[in-house]
């Protein structure tokens, strides 16, 4: 239950310092461009493989070696977003992006924490189910921050509605305090050595890690290319209001986001790891096709509704699939760093992409753009392909 809940707190952040953002950005009038350039504040989640060795090895002073880390990141939290919710993007854009980029160090460090604790806390048969709550809950916090806060930016204001948010997080810390200890026999490495080297020389021992990497890095390129722009997309490229997008969010994104994370988990069972990477990877790029047609068929309500449920659903899965094969991956022992690197991997495309999103569809148009996300899918699942016969796909600790 402390990990379903704890999904909760890693995926409110996300969209407070993205697509809410973003859309907060393209209210006021801010530049296609610079919108797109927002996109950059999530570095830090594609970074924070740096400092994971230090959270790996220290331990705080209360809550222990996980719970600790994710306590002091939630507070922190807190205090951000209230101040952050004290500025405007006419007045204070600059001091808005740097606070935003220091609410994504926070995000990724609570991130690290609890990525951690997952995995030191779950067993290899409790993954599939486990991982599939823990994705549940951290879409229905990201259809709060970024669908039921647009609904609220509409009728309150941004300024209020920022400041919901920061209660909603510190409301997570109490979630923190009651989850119970991870088990006795995970240790931290040895030495900062250790902490630091170790956990490199450990995965990089894996057979075909030079398909595997650019494998993370790639699967979820073509899904995050296309959702770069999404709030602009539906606000200004289609005219869509706040309130209907956020209700296509809160409404039709949480009940997509429910059954693909479920089935997910569910068909993870039956299909086994390899197909359901291969199967759920070709499901979510189709889904992008579906954008190309709402760019085509212009201001459509059902269309967008269409779009938005599939887009959720089949990420749902793909991203289950793709978090069972990340855990599947990493040594309890140094379960902080290891997943931190991999998990920094396949955010790569979610982070570095916003810029590109914009030259393409400034150049392109949004109907092609959209089509060229659906072909950047592919590359991946040709080196899952590769992959096969060279690794074993199963939900066991590879390590």
């Amino acid at each position: 239950m402390a990990i379903a809940w704890l999904g909760f707190s890693s995926g409110l952040p996300l969209a407070l310092t993205s697509s809410t953002l973003q859309a907060w950005f393209t209210e006021a009038g801010v530049g296609l461009v610079a919108i797109g350039t927002l996109s950059l504040i999530g570095v830090p989640y594609a970074l924070k493989f740096i400092w994971s060795p230090m959270m790996d090895k220290v331990i705080p002073p209360f809550w222990g070696r996980r719970r600790g880390w994710i306590g002091i990141a939630q507070m922190g939290l807190a205090v951000a977003l209230f101040v952050l919710a004290s500025l405007s993007p006419n007045t204070h854009a600059s001091l808005m992006g740097k606070l935003a980029l220091f609410i994504a160090f926070l995000s990724a460090s609570q991130d690290i924490a609890i990525d951690a604790y997952r995995t030191d806390t779950l067993l290899p048969r409790e993954r599939s189910y486990g991982l599939a709550f823990f994705i549940f809950t951290a879409r229905v916090s990201i259809i709060v921050s970024g669908g039921l806060a647009l609904i609220l930016a509409d009728h309150l204001g941004w300024r209020i509605t920022y400041q919901l948010m920061a209660v909603l997080m510190l409301l997570s810390v109490i979630v923190t305090f009651f989850a119970p200890d991870i088990p006795d026999h995970v240790k931290p490495p040895a030495s900062f050595k250790a902490a630091v080297i170790e956990p490199f020389k450990d995965l990089f021992r894996r057979e075909a890690i030079f398909l595997i990497i650019p494998f993370i890095i790639l699967y979820k390129f073509g899904d995050a290319l296309a959702l770069q722009l999404m709030s602009t997309f539906l606000l200004r490229g289609l005219g869509f209001s706040l309130t209907d997008v956020g209700i296509a969010y809160k409404t039709v994104g949480f009940a997509a986001s429910v059954m693909g994370a479920f089935a997910g988990g569910a068909l993870l069972g039956r299909l086994g790891l390899f197909r359901s990477l291969l199967f759920f990877g070709i499901a979510q790029a189709f889904s992008n096709l579906l954008f190309m047609g709402l760019a085509i068929a212009g201001k459509n309500y059902a269309i967008m509704i269409s779009s938005l449920f599939l887009e959720n659903f089949f990420t749902g899965m793909s991203t289950t699939a793709l978090l069972v094969f990340v855990t599947s991956l990493c040594n309890q022992k140094y379960s902080a760093t290891q997943f931190a690197c991999l998990s920094a991997l396949f955010s790569i495309g979610r982070i570095f992409l916003g810029p590109l999103a914009a030259y393409m569809v400034q150049h392109l148009g949004w109907a092609n753009f959209y089509g060229w996300t659906f072909v950047i899918c592919f590359p991946a699942l040709v080196l899952l392909a590769l992959m096969r016969n060279r690794i074993t796909f199963n939900v066991e600790a590879m390590a």
